[in-house]
């Protein structure tokens, strides 16, 4: 008899253990689906758009310096902030780049 006991409470502390843990592991799921993910997403299109910088592209710097590239290498590109004052900046260090074309103006 005792030992049928002992057998049913085992059982329970099973099942206990997974309910336990079974919160911490949707909390991960909420997690994952709602701020990893698209997080990597805003990664991988940053790094498209600032490896694909052209020439004429107006771009946005880190340290929020406006301008129009002039030159691009492989790891640096040109920009030119005002007539004859061009800087060298670090590709990776682009925050935002504007197509030469963004389309419409929005106060027309």
């Amino acid at each position: 008899m005792t030992s049928m006991l002992v057998n049913a409470q085992a059982a329970s502390g099973g099942a206990g253990a997974i309910m336990q843990i079974l919160p911490l592991v949707l909390i991960f799921i909420v997690f994952y689906w709602f701020l990893i993910r698209p997080q990597q997403k805003r990664a991988k299109e940053h790094a498209a758009k600032v490896a694909s910088v052209v020439r004429g592209d107006e771009v946005v710097t880190g340290g929020g310096l406006m301008g129009r590239v002039t030159k691009v290498s492989e790891d640096h590109v040109e920009i030119e902030l005002a007539k004859g004052m061009t800087v060298r900046a670090v590709k990776s260090t682009l925050a935002d780049v504007v197509p030469k074309n963004p389309g419409k103006p929005a106060n027309d």
